[in-house]
């Protein structure tokens, strides 16, 4: 395989089991899910690129919010994690048994990714000025409550700091294009985007300290 390493008022009507309806949905799109999942990971252990686009596609923006979280507002080191993490998907991944399967495999590489990153800063003699690194990546708290704090973080920001943030992170605008649609300059928004990225990196912290 080639790869880079480089989501009533009738009473008796209502005696229709409409929760039941809605579980056997909510079962057959499960099903549907874990059945992707699972010809995903076969289809990219036989070296199919096309499947690992869609691995990708599926998963990039899930993993990124994931790393984000964990690496404490580092966006470059999110990024890092999640190309590190998705090249170990093309190497390694063999087989899921459903899509929760495949995202919990995915979650714990980029928990061993970033652990390897900061272990290789802490003894990286050409590293000053670092910032105190965590003493583990993988973080006692689930997926969910992580993504929740991203969640939180964003919300709590200014509604234009977050429309920047989701341009820019989640839908993976350029700078330029960004300019464009808030009729700004290329050089407005870098400067806008490195005072963002503070605001939500020190939010981040701020919540994650009070989870711990």
């Amino acid at each position: 395989m080639t790869v880079s390493t480089s989501s009533m008022r009738l009473l008796i009507r209502e005696q229709i089991p409409r929760p039941v309806v809605e579980a056997s949905t909510e079962s057959a799109a499960g099903s549907e899910a874990d059945a992707e999942a699972r010809r995903l990971a076969a289809a990219i252990s036989r070296g199919d690129e096309s499947a690992f686009r869609a691995l990708y596609e599926r998963y990039h923006q899930r993993l990124f919010r994931l790393a984000l979280v964990l690496g404490h507002g580092d966006e470059s080191l999110a990024h890092d994690t999640v190309q590190s993490a998705f090249v170990t998907a093309a190497r390694k991944l063999r087989r899921a048994d459903s899509e929760e399967h495949l995202w919990n495999w995915l979650a714990r590489v980029a928990r061993q990714q970033l652990s390897h990153a900061w272990r290789k800063q802490r003894h990286d003699s050409t590293v000053v000025a670092m910032e105190p690194l965590p003493d583990c990546a993988a973080s006692a708290e689930p997926d969910s409550v992580l993504e929740e704090i991203l969640d939180a973080a964003l919300t709590s920001m200014e509604p234009e700091d977050r429309q920047l943030v989701e341009f820019f992170y989640f839908d993976r605008l350029s700078q330029k294009e960004i300019a464009g649609r808030l009729d700004s300059t290329p050089k407005a928004i870098s400067s806008k985007l490195e005072r963002t990225r503070d605001k939500l990196r020190a939010l981040i912290k701020r919540r994650l300290s009070h989870e711990t």
